[in-house]
């Protein structure tokens, strides 16, 4: 069987080192072929940003593969249970699986698939609704003690790369 692996972090700090050695492991253990690796950096929120993970999708209703395997269902949508009910919905519909190297049991089709990946996309959606919360609540104390998005780093710098090149009147 072929595979594809899909592999996602939220920011450029961020890398997806060690979401592929588990997948590519996964995919040994089973005897698939990972034909393909799609990776980007972008937000689970952003699902009309997610280049990516359309690719994939495009790519295995072409039958390019039969399995995506991703790290986590986190790393699909934080977009909460409707978004990827919908999205494993029309997987199957086009006889795509979804795997997931952390929730194990979605190599298994059975009648509480359903209710479970309710529970993990509403998880994954409450944790990243926590983490905003607690984010935005840092950034209004710090606005309230005066630091405002700089935090405490106040040193003025040279910003050479703003400088524009002068042009003159004869070059237009």
């Amino acid at each position: 069987m072929k595979a594809a692996a899909y592999v996602r972090v939220s920011t450029e700090m961020q890398t997806t080192d060690n979401q592929l050695p588990s997948i590519e492991g996964l995919c040994k253990i089973r005897g698939w072929e990972l034909v393909k690796v799609y990776s980007e950096n972008a937000s689970a929120w952003s699902g009309g940003r997610q280049t990516e993970l359309a690719r994939c999708i495009r790519d295995a209703e072409h039958n390019h593969f039969e399995t995506i395997v991703v790290w986590a269902l986190d790393r699909v949508s934080r977009e909460g249970p409707l978004r990827i009910l919908s999205l494993i919905d029309h997987l199957h519909k086009k006889g795509i699986k979804l795997v997931s190297v952390n929730e194990s049991w979605t190599e298994t089709a059975g009648e509480f698939s359903p209710i479970l990946y309710t529970i993990s996309s509403w998880s994954a959606q409450f944790e990243s609704n926590r983490k905003s919360t607690n984010t935005k609540a840092g950034i209004a104390r710090a606005r309230l003690q005066g630091k405002g998005k700089r935090g405490k780093d106040t040193k003025k710098r040279k910003r050479r790369w703003l400088k524009r090149p002068q042009i003159s009147e004869t070059e237009y």
